[in-house]
């Protein structure tokens, strides 16, 4: 269905996520959720992966090297990468893990692409894999009281999607790139219960998921969705208090202000516009040394 109808049509439901459930719904199209429904219950295929993670990236080939090898030793057993139209030789950079089977790769060229990416990813992947995790080259999922994230969501099991909050992290004043992974030059991050750390991102069983509804929420086919206590959620991720004490997304939205003009230049996933200057100081958060 068009987006803007299932906008108008969404629209008139009055409980916020139950609205934004049916937004995805709509948009990836009623008659083929219910087929998609139907057949996932009634088809038994064994996943070949517990945790896999799905991700699409513009010119990020630098970022790409930390971010798998934090997620590989945190249980992540494959990475679906769509390349939308990368010049900054990300193929190349990707070549040792796309030979190894670790990183399955796919050229996604074109304007605001991001849904499309995930529309495709969960409908060529979904019977593989037990959980799908849709992150950002700049979030890192973090377990903070289980050694991995598979130990994380063995106890999550009976819920659709397990929603996980950020944590923001700033620049800690630093002006240009300096050598050193991210994790390590990024020590300073927001309050926890700053406003920004309310939004989540997604973890889901992608047999009971069509797809996404934007980059934060899973469209729902059948089953509840979590947080990361393992409480069902009544509320929208907006109107919860942020919960980082169990598992979290580092979230590194800025980093250095050079490497923000970077992220700037890229463009945007979901939309043609540019981030306004003002987005590094509303990201820039740094409260807390680590």
């Amino acid at each position: 269905m068009n987006k803007a109808l299932a906008e108008i049509i969404a629209g008139v439901i009055p409980h916020k996520m139950t609205r934004n459930r049916w937004r995805g719904i709509l948009r990836y199209g009623v008659i083929k959720a219910l087929k998609l429904r139907w057949q996932m219950k009634h088809d038994h295929t064994q996943p070949q992966y517990y945790l896999v993670v799905c991700a699409i990236a513009k010119n990020e080939g630098p970022y790409f090297k930390e971010w798998i090898e934090w997620h590989r030793q945190m249980g992540v057993e494959k990475f679906y990468i769509y390349d939308n139209e990368s010049t900054d030789g990300t193929r190349e950079i990707l070549a040792p893990y796309i030979e190894s089977g670790l990183v399955d790769y796919t050229y996604f060229p074109g304007r605001k692409r991001q849904l499309p990416a995930y529309d495709d990813c969960f409908d060529r992947h979904r019977l593989e894999t037990r959980w799908l995790a849709v992150i950002d080259l700049d979030e890192f999922i973090v377990p903070i009281k289980d050694k991995t994230i598979p130990d994380f969501l063995r106890r999550m099991e009976k819920f659709a999607v397990v929603e996980i909050n950020w944590l923001v992290y700033g620049s800690g004043g630093a002006k240009t790139k300096e050598p050193g992974s991210v994790m390590e030059r990024f020590r300073y991050h927001s309050l926890p219960e700053h406003k920004l750390n309310t939004h989540v991102k997604s973890i889901a069983n992608p047999r009971r998921v069509c797809t996404m509804i934007g980059a934060h929420e899973a469209a729902r086919l059948s089953g509840r969705p979590c947080d990361s206590h393992g409480k069902p959620l009544k509320k929208g991720f907006r109107d919860r208090k942020p919960q980082q004490d169990v598992i979290r997304i580092n979230h590194y939205a800025v980093k250095s202000y050079d490497e923000f003009l970077g992220k700037r230049a890229r463009g945007r996933a979901r939309i043609n516009t540019l981030r306004d200057f003002s987005y590094f100081e509303q990201y820039d958060l740094n409260d807390i040394e680590e």
